[in-house]
């Protein structure tokens, strides 16, 4: 699948769909900060620019109950075929150095 996104519209469509959540659960942006721990500045340019830190986007996350949604990022692809998992397990194993 090609990605068409830029790495800012990504990031802004992150920002508007947690900006939704926090809408959702009819909170201000000062509440959210507050029950998240991050500072309201960093809330407000994270909705408004996208730019936010890791550890700032999980405690959010965490205050608005998505923390699942977090933790499903990066999880490893599932095989489409046997062949598949095969050639993977065979790329996987260690590699060793040549002794001297």
């Amino acid at each position: 699948m090609v990605n068409i996104l830029s790495t800012k519209d990504m990031q802004y469509g992150v920002a508007q769909r947690l900006k939704c959540a926090r809408l959702s659960a009819n909170l201000t942006q000062q509440g959210l900060a507050s029950r998240a721990g991050v500072s309201l500045g960093s809330l407000k340019r994270f909705e408004r620019d996208g730019e936010i830190s890791l550890k700032s986007l999980v405690q959010l996350a965490f205050a608005l109950r998505l923390e699942s949604d977090i933790s499903a990022l990066f999880h490893p692809r599932t095989s489409a075929s046997l062949d598949s998992l095969l050639e993977h397990a065979k790329d996987s194993q260690r590699q060793r150095g040549r002794k001297s």
